[in-house]
């Protein structure tokens, strides 16, 4: 009997062998052939091309996504801690794979809770900028590895950039900056807790949160991640409560061409720009053109040849 045991026993163990070495394998040969995250230390993102009058009022914004990149040490403490209470807890001491998380993910989720996401920024970083979006295990085992290497290549705070600088936030916002301005009219400096907490509800789904679409579900993912900031010790009980009793208060920023009386000008100076420097330069450029034209003069010359 005991032979015949120890007989399975190898069997058993030989077979575990094989399987973990065939695992191994395979793994090996993904991470042969993943993308250079050394890109990354180049990243320059395309960003917008303001049109300015000569007293400085803004005319118009050309860009085929709202971004403005914003450097990480220009990024308010309560931004922050708002997405990582929201998106990844433990940022600062996981290696880019943060297991605790998963287990608390998993089991958050099976108890029907909130929804809570399994990936770190880091591992959002490697998808967004170097990986497809496919729901697979094999992506997900190349992000895992790519997480690894961009936590040795780069600093905390150079992934916590990328990663704020790159998110979709909704309405064609990438970044933290230009969604600032879309759902807030504001800088990201000028954003108070329960704004920043907004922005940070978004990156599960912008359009599930949409704030007047679905306005109450919003509010709710807005204030779990106020709670959020409460437990993590970012605010204090005070102003959790003051926070959650906010109104939403999405103010959606004016888009197109902002000087009405300009709109004529405004294509002019497009066409001469993309003449002079290529369509790319106006849409990802990030160019700042001050023009000539009075915003006052335009008005009095409009409202003079209605009048006759």
């Amino acid at each position: 009997m005991i032979r015949i045991l120890g007989y399975f026993f190898g069997i058993g163990t030989a077979l575990a062998l094989l399987v973990a070495a065939g695992i191994a394998i395979y793994v090996s040969d993904l991470a042969d052939d993943l993308p250079d995250y050394e890109v990354l230390a180049k990243y320059e993102p395309p960003v917008t091309t303001r049109i300015h009058a000569s007293d400085g009022v803004l005319m118009a914004e050309f860009a085929r996504e709202r971004r403005l990149f914003l450097p990480i040490k220009a990024v308010p403490d309560r931004v922050k801690a708002a997405f990582l209470s929201a998106e990844d807890k433990n940022f600062f001491s996981h290696p880019g794979i943060d297991v605790t998380g998963l287990a608390r993910a998993a089991l958050s989720n099976l108890r029907g809770g909130s929804t809570q996401g399994a990936s770190t920024i880091t591992q959002q970083v490697a998808k967004n900028f170097l990986l497809s979006n496919e729901r697979t295990y094999e992506r997900k085992i190349k992000e895992a590895i790519l997480s690894l290497r961009i936590e040795q290549a780069y600093t905390k705070d150079r992934i916590l950039e990328l990663y704020l600088n790159e998110i979709f936030l909704g309405f064609g916002s990438y970044g933290i900056a230009g969604a600032a301005l879309t759902y807030f009219d504001k800088s990201v400096n000028e954003l108070n807790i329960p704004e920043a907490a907004y922005l940070a509800a978004l990156p599960k789904g912008p359009n599930n949160y949409h704030p007047f679409k679905h306005t109450e579900r919003a509010l709710e993912r807005r204030n779990w991640v106020i709670g959020q900031m409460r437990e993590n010790g970012y605010i204090s009980a005070q102003e959790a409560a003051d926070a959650i009793a906010a109104p939403l208060g999405v103010t959606p920023r004016r888009s197109g061409t902002y000087l009405f009386a300009g709109e004529y000008f405004t294509e002019e100076v497009r066409r001469e720009i993309i003449e002079r420097y290529g369509v790319d330069a106006l849409y990802e450029g990030g160019l700042s053109v001050r023009t000539t034209i009075d915003p006052k003069m335009q008005v009095a010359a409009r409202k003079a040849l209605q009048n006759g």
